[in-house]
């Protein structure tokens, strides 16, 4: 069976748009530029400049390199979506918020599918150069708002939005426009932040985002690159001595619950830059109880098929999967 193509539209007038003068226009005359190879259908900079930021100067940190045994990020996509390559073959897959593209290479390398991704920061620049020799003619790539995407309603197959909903402004509406998005049968698949009790915003992250959010991005990467070495090494010693809960009141990611076992120490410092920075820089934060996502889902015309934590070499994820109703 032939895969459908997908229509690119102006998500704001619902007209089709095609190329003109190397950008894309619709019949009312509205123009959206093409740069570096993609449409830039929302404004380039917005509230997501922090990620713009990150994923160019780390554009290479989280991508597989299987020959190394560096492959998290495929088997956290299989586990999550419990989808195989088999399930993508002629399937026409949105994904939303790729970043650099760690998932955007995992779909174009390990199956058939056809891809379409967005990500509503300038990431989208280093997703294009990381991944678009990979299959150019199952991969289009657009820089767009979850809320604005440019493609009809009730158009794909499947739907995955992994590790960027806590990120947006409205969770109940960024779920909403994610299920908009899929055919009727279709299926959709998150992940997020969970809220694990009351002690979840008893943290280091939540305490000083009030600050670290409001500084410069380019002043924020300095603080966190001048103090990584002593961050790390006290997580460490509070690990060793068992009193690691007490590291959440360090301003340092979580290096012995999130980071990869594999990784050098050259590698883990980099991993640590850039998930702190990650936790401090960005506008919102919002993370969720599993119940309320699943009821967000049952609320915007999807039945929940798994609402819980999905597993993946010693690691774990609040996910939430449904079919969009008929």
């Amino acid at each position: 069976m032939m895969r459908s193509t997908i229509a690119i539209i102006n998500p704001k007038n619902n007209q089709p748009l095609s190329l003109s003068n190397g950008n894309l226009q619709d019949i009312e005359g509205n123009v959206f530029q093409v740069i570096g190879g993609i449409p830039r259908i929302a404004q380039f900079n917005n509230y997501t400049s922090s990620f713009g930021m990150q994923w160019n100067k780390f554009d290479k940190t989280q991508l597989d390199r299987e020959t190394d045994g560096h492959n998290i990020s495929r088997q956290r996509f299989f586990a999550e979506t419990h989808w195989n390559a088999q399930d993508l073959t002629e399937k026409n897959v949105l994904e939303v918020g790729s970043g650099a593209g760690r998932f955007s290479k995992v779909v174009l390398e390990s199956t058939s599918a056809t891809l379409y991704s967005i990500d509503y920061s300038d990431a989208v620049t280093a997703n294009f150069k990381n991944n678009s020799s990979i299959a150019a003619n199952r991969f289009h790539l657009f820089q767009a708002s979850i809320y604005e995407m440019p493609f009809p309603d009730d158009s794909f197959d499947k739907v995955f939005c992994l590790g960027v909903l806590q990120h947006t402004p409205n969770f109940d509406a960024s779920v909403k426009a994610l299920i908009r998005k899929a055919k009727p049968g279709g299926e959709i698949v998150v992940d997020f932040y969970p809220i694990n009790g009351w002690w979840t915003k008893i943290h280091a992250k939540y305490i000083l985002r009030p600050i670290t959010k409001r500084l410069s991005h380019k002043r924020l990467m300095q603080m966190i690159e001048s103090n990584i070495n002593w961050l790390m090494k006290s997580e460490q010693i509070l690990h060793r001595l068992g009193l690691g809960m007490l590291a959440r009141f360090l301003p340092i990611v979580d290096i012995q619950g999130t980071l990869p076992k594999y990784l050098s120490e050259t590698e883990k410092r980099e991993w640590a830059v850039l998930d702190t920075f990650d936790m401090f820089s960005p506008e919102y934060d919002n993370p969720q109880r599993i119940r309320d996502v699943a009821a967000m889902f049952k609320r915007h015309g999807a039945d929940v098929t798994f609402a819980g934590v999905e597993h993946f070499d010693g690691f774990a994820a609040a996910v939430v999967r449904g079919i969009k109703q008929s």
